[in-house]
């Protein structure tokens, strides 16, 4: 049985190290290849997979995201493709998937039917990033009845009540970005996140993981030192896109040496 992300980050953390998560768009440049990149990642090293749903208005996605996902809706991406993605995926490789989605295509979806199928094909939740807990009572529900870990992201914009309710409703981890910004490669790990990670602690989250353009093995250290997880997303759908699944293979094993806390 696949274990469920907070079972992941706290066995990692009895092992000294921090929890590596890789993004990854189902159904690019094809969807058999964005599967087959996903139990590489996961082979690799990375302990869970955050496999993101192409979406036509990914106004939270920075240009690598974004233009891969557009890749994926063009060759034919259907929603209902997703579910059986992940089975497989769970299937070959035994660790946790949480699919990043916008809350648009859930609620054409149906809430409860998304759920449903989602548990069904072995997945372990959603990440929201437009949907915030005050507003998400239907999805709140369905989760819980089902057992479905669900992520909601923080920022350091969001006020000490955001915090709080973040805290209180994710399951699995809460999500904290750097910025309001778009998401994307950077060269330095953002000192903001050192300051937004302790608030989050202080305001009763019990994990927090860091996606904030992570790239290189010494900012998931930098990371991990902090947070209970890094979160790696550009730098591998950059790797797929140029040298194929062996390249996302190889600078998963490279970020994955990164995850020992000293």
């Amino acid at each position: 049985m696949t274990s469920t992300v907070a079972e992941t980050i706290a066995a990692r953390k009895a092992e000294g190290h921090g929890t590596l998560i890789a993004y990854l768009p189902i159904g690019y440049p094809t969807l058999d290849v964005s599967i087959e990149a996903c139990i590489a990642v996961l082979d690799a090293g990375v302990d869970v997979l955050e496999l993101g749903v192409p979406y036509s208005d990914p106004l939270m996605d920075g240009p690598v995201i974004a233009r891969a996902t557009q890749v994926a809706l063009e060759g034919g991406f259907k929603l209902s493709q997703l579910f059986p993605a992940i089975r497989q995926i769970t299937e070959a490789t035994g660790k946790p998937v949480l699919v990043m989605t916008y809350w648009n295509p859930v609620m054409q979806y149906g809430v409860e039917r998304f759920a449903t199928n989602l548990r069904d094909a072995g997945g372990a939740g959603i990440i929201t990033p437009d949907l915030i807990p005050d507003e998400a009572g239907e999805w709140l529900a369905a989760s819980d009845s089902l057992g479905l870990e669900r992520v909601f992201l923080a920022a350091p914009s969001s006020s000490s009540k955001r915090l709080e309710v973040s805290g209180e409703f994710s399951r699995g981890f809460v999500y904290a970005v750097s910025t309001m910004g778009i998401t994307g490669a950077r060269t330095d790990v953002d000192s903001a996140a050192r300051v937004l990670v302790e608030k989050i602690y202080d305001h009763g989250a019990v994990a927090t993981c860091v996606g904030l353009g992570i790239s290189t093995p010494e900012q998931v250290a930098d990371v991990v030192s902090f947070a209970d997880g890094a979160i790696v997303g550009s730098a591998l759908v950059l790797a797929l896109g140029d040298g194929g699944v062996e390249a996302v293979r190889s600078i998963s094993v490279q970020l994955a040496t990164g995850t020992k806390r000293n």
